[in-house]
């Protein structure tokens, strides 16, 4: 009879794809693009033009509520950041020029190697996982902000992923989050125009029912001890060629939210969604 072996094997990591708010089919349809992340011309062609408003969004929010000077050559330098669905890199990479130290999750491995590839060939030091906000929650990781952006539409279990986020943030730390509105002006722009009539995204990228309220979001947050400081707007100006920030919400919006707690910057007034 042969002895028992004395090393007990390890359980296999938990797959990603397995969390409870990652939705399969949404997986699959992003993987399949995997390659054309870096064509500004290609099916990810709207996050592309998206950038430039989203990047000084995220630069000047985080600037403000964790005390950075927003002018300065690397401004998120000592930050921790973590990128939720980071995709190819597309914002990861903008985050990690401005000095943060930059993690990139996405549940999808075929994104995660292409974001690797590229992070190389910009010598950009980025530190990309294939996996998902819970298990990095259940393992204890704290981050200075997270972003999620354009993901909370494609999650299967919206409070669920929303409370995993807020959990890797630590006390006093950002979140902010880029979502459309469950309204009948985001089907008609972002789903029938976008898909349907331009063909700016590939036609099945969005689910009109998956769409997120602001006041959905702004409620889910405060449940996870996250109040609401600024909700924006993003629309397209076709006058100047370029997306802008406004104050309508009813299509396109950033949420940017602190997380209370005792280290926490000084908040002020939530930011009141409709």
């Amino acid at each position: 009879m042969s002895e028992p072996s004395r090393h007990s094997a390890e359980p296999p990591p938990p797959d990603p794809a397995e969390a409870a708010s990652v939705d399969p089919d949404e997986v699959a349809r992003f993987a399949a693009l995997a390659e054309r992340w870096w064509d500004s011309h290609g099916a990810f062609r709207p996050l592309h033009a998206l950038n430039p408003v989203r990047i000084g969004y995220l630069r000047d929010r985080l600037c403000a509520a964790l005390g950075r000077d927003p002018k300065a050559p690397h401004p998120l330098t000592g930050l921790r950041l973590l990128d939720v669905g980071c995709g190819g890199g597309l914002i990861a990479e903008p985050m990690a020029r401005l000095g943060a130290a930059v993690v990139g999750i996405d549940a999808a491995a075929e994104n995660i190697a292409v974001a690797k590839l590229h992070a190389a060939q910009s010598e950009l030091a980025i530190d990309y996982r294939h996996d998902a906000p819970e298990a990095l929650a259940a393992g204890g990781e704290r981050f200075d902000a997270v972003l999620a952006l354009e993901v909370v539409e494609h999650v299967a279990d919206l409070r669920g992923f929303l409370g995993a986020c807020a959990a890797l943030l630590e006390p006093g730390g950002a979140i902010c989050l880029a979502t459309l509105n469950r309204t009948a002006a985001a089907y008609l722009l972002g789903v029938v125009a976008a898909e349907r009539l331009l063909r700016w995204l590939p036609a099945g990228t969005h689910q009109w029912d998956k769409f997120v309220r602001p006041a959905e979001l702004v409620r889910l947050l405060r449940d996870e001890g996250v109040t609401m400081q600024d909700l924006s707007g993003v629309f397209y100006d076709p006058l100047r060629d370029r997306w802008v920030l406004g104050r309508n919400l009813q299509v396109n919006y950033l949420a940017f939210g602190v997380k209370r707690g005792k280290c926490g910057r000084k908040g002020g007034r939530e930011a009141q969604a409709s």
